[in-house]
């Protein structure tokens, strides 16, 4: 009996391997280089470690990481709501009989299959302010043609390229929700006279709020370590204008000046918010599994 417990972990041993070989050691690796002043400019055998200077210099001398982390959440919270907000009027939509539903819902999928580069590479001819197909548009209606990629719009416009490419997402998950839900209930509600706006409020929402919560969730964590639209779309200007915590960690350990200890002290802050983020939702969503909410 004990042999065959023991052989239980040997089938274990190829993930827990793979497991510690792309996630535990280049965690641990990245603490690590947080505290040091090594850049890409000097041997490895010259670094050293200088506690905590990295983040003396991010809290108190870097405006720019005050200023990304400021768009970061704020690029967080719009999109999540946006693509929430929609993802749900979608998935209402798709959750009832209509005429060629499984070819409406291949055209749903399309932004989220293609790859991100292309993605940034076909909104940014779009948004071009002189030959972009949406300035176009709006000269049809007479309306003065938009710098979609200046300074007071380039976050807006990534933000609406991210909404148009994730929605899909949010609206599968729930549709997928919508349609495991018992039927039982509604039709108790439906005989004790009901409407569909309060069968919506105190029954599908409540019904619903896991997968809710696993679509922000998800959501939330991709959106604030978004990299390859902003990259593809502005690098992460002009200016600053749309320099998100991944794009800031990116100019300070790769662009400009290959600081590889602040850029991983930079990453660490990042890696810390998400943490905090992912434990309040997960925590959220087992109070609702417990009826808690």
């Amino acid at each position: 009996m004990k042999n065959k417990r023991e052989e239980h972990y040997w089938y274990l041993l190829p993930s827990l391997l793979t497991l510690v070989a792309i996630v535990i050691f280049p965690t641990i690796f990245l603490w690590y280089m947080g505290f040091t002043n090594y850049d890409l400019t000097m041997g490895w055998e010259q670094h050293k470690l200088i506690g905590v200077r990295n983040f003396q210099y991010l809290a108190f001398e870097d405006k720019d990481f005050w200023h990304s982390m400021k768009i970061s959440l704020w690029f967080m919270v719009f999109t999540v709501v946006i693509e929430f907000v929609l993802g749900l009027a979608i998935a209402l939509l798709f959750n009832r009989r209509i005429r060629g539903k499984r070819l409406w819902m291949s055209f749903l999928i399309i932004p989220m299959v293609i790859t991100p580069t292309i993605i940034s590479l076909i909104w940014k001819l779009m948004l071009n302010t002189e030959y972009g197909v949406l300035n176009y548009i709006l000269s049809l209606f007479s309306i003065t043609k938009i710098n979609w990629l200046g300074y007071e719009n380039a976050l807006w416009s990534v933000m609406m390229v991210d909404i148009w490419e994730w929605t899909p997402f949010v609206a599968l998950i729930l549709y997928a929700g919508l349609q495991s839900l018992p039927q039982e209930p509604y039709e108790a509600v439906v005989v004790d006279g009901a409407s569909p706006l309060q069968i919506f409020y105190y029954l599908t929402l409540p019904l619903l709020k896991p997968m809710i919560l696993i679509a922000i969730l998800l959501r939330s964590i991709d959106s604030l370590k978004i990299f390859d639209i902003v990259y593809g779309l502005t690098q992460g200007g002009p200016g600053n204008a749309t320099e998100l915590m991944s794009m800031h960690i990116y100019r300070l350990g790769f662009r400009h000046t290959n600081w590889i200890g602040r850029a991983s002290a930079n990453a660490m802050v990042l890696l810390v918010i998400i943490t905090i983020l992912t434990n309040i939702l997960l925590r959220i969503m087992r109070r609702g599994t417990r009826g808690e909410f």
